[in-house]
């Protein structure tokens, strides 16, 4: 990384990961960049064997791995797949990852008595009955998988509306109740904060998006953190109107970078992850972003001294 303006991650100092993709398989694995973990999505990895689990096995032999998922529905009334939930139990034993997750949200329900899945992550309303569902599946997979599980929190596109007399949390008081609830662990995506403040501003709601990523972050207990999030989104603009996708496709912004300084020197050195999903740029652009995160790490970590 002799072009990048931060110092290179070295092998003594890593808690910094890469989203591992299938475009940098071959590379990673000649070069053994220093690197705190990798992550991968679970579901990718579910097939008895093959290329892909072979792979992850190489991988697996030098770094630790974070296998994160987007199928689980944890915030599901209908309950979790039991299949899904075996397949990954599966991988869990066979991969022995650090950190295992998903997110709140649901996809998984039933309709005319037959399960459907929406194949996408929806948002669930922070109210009390759906705390309730939620802290039961989180109980549930952590009871299956023997391990502390982690949340994320979600970027969502449409806003639920409270029922008459019914009371709805704020995000951080609920998901900090999921965590007091069921001893799981919260993995803090400071991008899906962020956008979700833009999209209300969007929408009128007003106020700084940035302080209200700071607000939201000062509301979490540094002991329920386990992980952290970093990525980039875009702006679309068209005949529907504006919104702010997390699309995972570009490098994080500055306004995402003062909020994970604010959340490093809150939560401490957490493994951070940079995920980059769209437009898959040349791994050396992961890698420096990966070196950003870690010099933020480094700075706070000297403050402290």
């Amino acid at each position: 990384m002799a072009d990048s303006q931060f110092a290179c991650i070295t092998e003594t100092d890593p808690v910094v990961g890469i989203g591992w993709r299938q475009p940098h398989y071959r590379e990673l694995m000649t070069r053994r960049s220093p690197l705190g973990f990798l992550e991968v999505h679970s579901e990718n990895f579910f097939a008895e064997g093959g290329a892909a689990l072979a792979v992850l096995e190489q991988a697996r032999a030098h770094y630790p791995i974070s296998l994160h998922g987007v199928g689980l529905s944890l915030g599901s009334v209908a309950g979790i797949d039991p299949w899904h939930l075996d397949q990954l139990a599966r991988l869990v034993q066979r991969i022995d990852p650090v950190r295992v997750s998903d997110h709140a949200s649901f996809a998984r329900g039933r309709f005319n008595g037959a399960a459907v899945h929406a194949a996408d992550l929806l948002p669930i309303p922070f109210s009390h009955e759906a705390l309730d569902v939620l802290c039961a599946n989180v109980e549930q997979v952590q009871t299956r998988l023997k391990r502390r599980f982690m949340v994320e929190n979600l970027s969502s596109y449409v806003r639920w509306t409270a029922l008459p007399d019914e009371l709805l949390l704020e995000e951080p008081e609920f998901l900090s109740t999921l965590a007091q609830r069921t001893g799981c662990s919260l993995l803090v995506d400071v991008n899906n904060i962020y956008v979700n403040a833009l999209n209300a501003q969007i929408n009128g709601a007003g106020g700084d998006p940035v302080q209200h990523g700071l607000d939201w972050l000062d509301a979490m207990a540094p002991t329920d953190v386990g992980e952290i999030h970093l990525a980039g989104h875009c702006r679309v603009n068209d005949a529907h109107g504006e919104i702010v996708i997390d699309d995972h496709g570009s490098r994080v912004c500055p306004e995402v970078w003062r909020l994970y300084q604010h959340a490093i020197g809150r939560f401490g050195a957490v493994p951070t992850l940079i995920e980059w999903d769209t437009d898959i740029p040349a791994l050396e652009v992961l890698l420096d972003e990966a070196a950003r995160a870690q010099a933020v790490i480094r700075a706070a970590s000297a403050e402290k001294t």
